[in-house]
């Protein structure tokens, strides 16, 4: 179970390096920035087909989505100097918190 996770975070860490790519794309026009976007999300996507095998998809899905949101929060706080209200603060500490719970009362699910 340790190694599907290692995977899951391995797809989360792709997608945010990737997502965070996107405004240095200039909407596509800059090659090197597009081409390692595109790079980063099919790895992601590849490493979550492991995950899939081993986590039914509605807790892969919660635990890539929430805990990407919340990294790309924090990253376009730090990199792009972009605010964050209190409210927004409090609604990423929630999606923590619920991606905590699913995966630790979803262990009777599969």
């Amino acid at each position: 179970m340790i190694k599907t996770y290692l995977y899951l975070f391995g797809a989360i860490f792709f997608e945010v390096a990737g997502t965070m790519l996107l405004p240095l794309t200039n909407n596509f026009t800059k090659p090197i920035p597009t081409f390692l976007l595109a790079v980063f999300y099919l790895f992601a996507f590849y490493l979550l087909t492991f995950v899939t095998q081993k986590l039914p998809i509605a807790i892969m899905y919660a635990t890539w989505s929430g805990l990407g949101i919340f990294t790309i929060a924090i990253l376009g706080y730090i990199f792009y100097k972009q605010t964050l209200s209190w409210q927004a603060i409090l609604g990423l500490f929630l999606i923590v918190v619920g991606v905590v719970l699913v995966n630790s009362f979803s262990s009777k699910v599969y």
